[in-house]
């Protein structure tokens, strides 16, 4: 439990459940961020959390901003960040929205495919673009779909058709999974990377990015490494594949600023069994899948809980949450140990759920109100 965020909830009057997030851990791990990969450009992702007081924060420490929506560029905006330090990064955009943030300064865009690469054309002429490859995201707790990048023999065709429609063909960019565990993986891509850029030389295309997406962890139940391991095998990557030749790059952390930096405090509203064989207790929160803990799905980030029980004996459990739906169980098959004092009324903290909870949270699903926030 991060210091500030314990001292606060120990007087603080909250909804229950309610995520708290201390700026200061996020200022913190921004810097430390751009200390160990200090040629690159960090623009991170609004969606991780777009709380008012992380991007006035981020903002005056000079960081740019990754947004997927007109929502988030009009957010940046109106914190008075400059359109150049905005990328429009969704590589799924309707052609109105490519055409105002156009209108609104931005210059830079993402796109995966011929149809999309048409409509920033049209509406942002002359724009920077970059072309989405797609990864295996191996080592990764959170790994992405197919939904976002192309073959790499197609993101080829469509850099040089960039520059064919009077684009200026900037560069690639990966994404190697979120939450990714695996150092190797950077250096995968930044392999794959330089031989796009050879490749696009040939046909008289000269790519000057590499946006190398995010994928910086947070801290869960498993141990990960540290920041400056990542800026070390990234750096070292960068220079055994581009020499002296280095290209601009782009980091898009989101999870690995802000997910530290946050803890919901929610509230048992049941404990119970079931009989038959399973003698494990049940325990229903109040936070649960549509309450921001999206990511539970499938039970792939595995969240560190706290509870007023510490040090007494544990026993296992499963979690859900409160919802009338049956999918709104969050750990069912991963061993979840819990105090057997534990009962309805006690509160449990849920630590590294800064990133990717409010944005996630439902709006009224079951009559529920949408998960609380508080920036510290």
């Amino acid at each position: 439990m991060p210091p500030k965020i314990a001292r606060y909830l120990a007087t603080a009057d909250l909804p229950s459940p309610c995520l708290v997030v201390d700026v200061d851990i996020v200022e913190h791990n921004f810097g430390e961020l751009a200390d160990a990969v200090p040629e690159a450009r960090i623009f991170y992702a609004v969606k991780a959390n777009p709380a008012d007081e992380i991007v006035d924060r981020l903002a005056k420490r000079g960081a740019c901003f990754d947004t997927a929506s007109m929502g988030e560029i009009e957010l940046c905006l109106a914190h008075r960040i400059s359109p150049d330090r905005i990328s429009f990064g969704n590589t799924i955009k309707k052609e109105r929205d490519i055409a105002a943030a156009y209108e609104l300064g931005v210059r830079m865009f993402a796109y995966d495919s011929i149809e999309e690469l048409e409509k920033i054309a049209r509406s942002a002429p002359g724009s920077k673009v970059y072309c989405r490859v797609l990864m295996e995201c191996e080592g990764a707790e959170w790994p992405l779909s197919r939904k976002f990048g192309c073959e790499p023999d197609m993101a080829v065709d469509l850099l040089v058709r960039a520059k064919e429609m009077g684009l200026d063909a900037y560069g690639v960019s990966f994404h190697v999974g979120s939450q990714q565990t695996d150092l190797t993986q950077y250096d995968r891509a930044l392999e794959l990377s330089v031989s796009l850029f050879r490749r696009l030389a040939e046909r008289g295309v000269t790519l000057r990015l590499v946006n190398m997406g995010g994928g910086f962890p947070s801290r869960y139940r498993a141990d990960v490494p540290s920041i400056p391991a990542y800026g070390a095998a990234i750096r070292e990557a960068l220079l055994r594949h581009f020499g002296d030749n280095q290209p601009d790059v782009i980091l898009e952390p989101g999870r690995g600023v802000v997910g530290d930096a946050g803890v919901i405090q929610s509230e048992v509203v049941l404990v119970s069994s079931k009989g038959g064989d399973d003698d494990r207790r049940w325990v229903y929160l109040d936070a649960g899948k549509f309450h921001g803990l999206a990511e539970t799905m499938d039970e792939a980030i595995k969240y560190r809980l706290l509870t007023p029980h510490e040090g007494d004996e544990t026993v296992p459990v499963v979690l859900a949450g409160p919802t009338c739906d049956s999918a709104d169980i969050l750990y069912e098959k991963t061993d979840y140990r819990l105090p057997a004092t534990l009962a309805a009324g006690d509160k449990v903290w849920i630590l590294s759920t800064g990133a990717y909870t409010t944005t996630y949270s439902a709006v009224s699903f079951n009559g529920f109100p949408p998960l609380a926030a508080v920036c510290i």
